[in-house]
């Protein structure tokens, strides 16, 4: 397995992608190139690494069953350290588990797997551990540990595999509106009802409807830190990886299509139902929905990861790479919850004491 590690050329050290830069930089002699530079001084290494993949490729394919396994990972050599990291089927760039030099893996974001944006991270480690610790000051009984610089260490920025969806959807919908309204006359209580056929239709044009396409991340934690400046969105190039994590979609876009068209229909009828005003009720009799000119792109979005374990489950925190949202479910510390409530049992029993003294 070819790998690619993008060296200084002033110092030789490894350089990263600065997200607070929106640079490539070298932490040893605090140089820094920008996107075109990269390209210069580059091109010709990645299109080498390529090359030397697909020819791997083509050797692979005509190997025997008895390998199999050796297809499910990958085993490459760190250039810094000399190495030897296993990495799994869905990797797509990670760091030396052993000098931390950021690699990338060649070839493996080629052909089908290879995407065609990418939106570079704008929040550096430092700022997300920041938004982390903000996070955590407005949860009392979170454990100790979920704060230690330990824990902290664990942050990982991660480039998410994403579909995005372009389409227009025929919407349209019918019901049945009431407009209620009562007065009195005299001794008597009026109340009188109109009823209307309602209908609204029309056809709404979507940009960039996303879907997970990461098997092993919560769709429920990638809703919750949307959305993301797709305005952003940058051709892909792996020097973006550098110094970040990534992973190739497991899940193609035809098994996330239900998931996407589910929820543009959604918004369709919200959206036209919206549209009916003017009425005490309306009830929704039919609706329906067809998706047209649907186009879809595979992208990689930034995201900063931590994982905690506690008492034998998994906790996952995320924060949008871009634009900070965080999204998580704490674990709670029930010794810190029992203190707590400890406390306030005795603040209420010193008060009510108080209070019967004083009667």
């Amino acid at each position: 397995m070819n790998t690619v590690q993008y060296k200084c050329p002033n110092c030789g050290a490894e350089l990263t992608y600065a997200p607070g830069q929106q640079r490539f930089a070298c932490q040893f002699c605090n140089s820094f190139f920008t996107e075109d530079e990269m390209q210069r001084l580059f091109q010709q290494m990645e299109q080498n690494a390529h090359q030397a993949a697909d020819q791997t490729a083509e050797t692979l394919d005509h190997e025997s069953d008895e390998k199999a396994f050796e297809e499910g990972v990958r085993l490459y050599t760190c250039q810094s350290c000399g190495a030897q990291i296993i990495a799994e089927e869905e990797t797509a760039a990670t760091f030396c588990y052993y000098c931390h030099a950021p690699v990338v893996l060649a070839g493996r974001l080629s052909g089908a797997y290879r995407p065609r944006w990418v939106l570079p991270f704008a929040l550096s480690r430092e700022q997300a551990t920041e938004r982390f610790q903000e996070w955590c000051k407005k949860r009392w009984f979170l454990p100790k540990s979920f704060t230690s610089e330990k824990q902290l260490e664990k942050m990982s920025g991660v480039y998410v595999p994403f579909w995005l969806t372009n389409c227009e959807c025929d919407a349209a919908i019918d019901g049945i509106a009431k407009r209620v309204r009562s007065w009195t006359e005299g001794d008597y209580r009026v109340t009188e009802t109109q009823e209307y056929r309602v209908s609204r239709a029309a056809l709404i044009p979507y940009r960039g409807v996303p879907a997970d396409g990461s098997q092993k991340i919560e769709d429920a934690l990638m809703n919750a830190i949307e959305p993301f400046p797709y305005q952003k969105l940058k051709p892909f190039q792996m020097r973006y990886l550098s110094g970040f994590m990534a992973q190739k979609y497991d899940v193609s876009y035809e098994n996330v299509l239900p998931q996407v068209q589910s929820r543009v229909e959604q918004s369709s009828y919200q959206m036209l139902r919206q549209d009916i005003v003017g009425y005490t009720s309306v009830i929704l009799t039919n609706q329906s929905a067809a998706l047209r000119n649907v186009q879809h792109d595979y992208v990689l979005l930034p995201v900063w990861f931590m994982n905690y374990r506690y008492r034998g489950k998994d906790y996952h925190f995320a924060i949008n790479g871009q634009t900070g949202k965080q999204a998580g479910t704490p674990p709670m510390s029930w010794a810190k919850a029992l203190i707590c409530s400890g406390v306030v049992a005795a603040i209420v029993m010193i008060l009510a004491v108080l209070l019967l003294g004083v009667l």
